[in-house]
């Protein structure tokens, strides 16, 4: 063998060996959901729609993490623009890119018949599990309610009736193996959300997302406040209220991140 051939050979090695480690470099990957977009709205406020305000807070938190971590956190967003994507289609993003942490990011609202509409407020951070009152049931029916904006969403879902209560059963009947780790993450962006950002405590609650339960990794999703409060929308949509939420939430992120090195 040729000297040159010697060096392409060895050229082509090092090559692949330094590919190897700059794949390997991140150790952790968050996946970042914005919920809503596109043809799918979200709740509305007087001005201020959700679909924007959760893609500024993900953009936010994913730069923040970014600047911190650098090339040792993977940040994988679930989208990047105002486009429309399926539940199906997050929970494919996530289980795609083997996170290890999925944060869907939303903002809450009640029903226009309801007295406390202009008064109600307050943040929640969910996991996938049993509704343990009325209230998660119906936070979760509103959440899977845009399936139906998909043609053959009785097909994709398998049968699944985002409207009727007992299609929930199979949130009953299903274990997650990462709940734990759900809820070690959720309880830490609850207290962020309350003590960064300024928001009412109401605690961190289980629910039938599907979205949640279609993910293979510790999974939340994240109700900022609620934007049929005309003081909360105006938060929601400030500059200012969305770097608090990202704030908050990166904390928490940070947290959770430094306990899982730890174990």
């Amino acid at each position: 063998m040729y000297q040159w051939q010697r060096h392409i050979i060895v050229v082509a090695l090092l090559g692949c060996a330094l590919a190897a480690m700059a794949a390997k470099e991140a150790d952790f990957t968050v996946v970042i959901d914005p919920g809503h977009g596109g043809k799918d709205i979200g709740c509305q406020g007087r001005s201020a729609r959700e679909k924007d305000i959760t893609l500024s807070v993900s953009k936010l938190l994913g730069e923040m993490i970014k600047k911190e971590y650098g090339k040792k956190v993977d940040v994988v967003y679930t989208r990047t623009t105002d486009t429309y994507l399926t539940l199906q289609d997050r929970a494919d993003k996530a289980n795609n890119a083997k996170g290890d942490l999925f944060i869907s990011i939303h903002v809450n609202s009640v029903d226009k018949k309801n007295k406390n509409r202009s008064r109600i407020s307050g943040t929640s951070v969910y996991t996938c599990g049993l509704h343990k009152s009325d209230n998660n049931l119906q936070v979760a029916m509103r959440e899977n309610s845009v399936m139906e904006l998909e043609e053959d969403y009785a097909e994709v879902y398998q049968g699944f009736d985002p409207t009727s209560s007992e299609s929930y059963i199979i949130f009953e009947l299903s274990q997650n193996r990462h709940l734990q780790q759900s809820i070690d993450f959720a309880d830490r962006a609850q207290k962020r959300l309350v003590k960064t950002a300024g928001r009412v405590d109401k605690e961190v609650r289980q629910a039938g997302f599907w979205v949640l339960w279609a993910t293979s990794m510790p999974s939340v999703l994240v109700e900022l406040d609620f934007i049929c409060n005309p003081t909360q929308e105006t938060f929601l949509k400030s500059k200012a209220g969305q770097e608090k939420c990202a704030q908050a939430l990166y904390e928490a992120f940070k947290e959770y991140y430094s306990s899982q090195k730890k174990k």
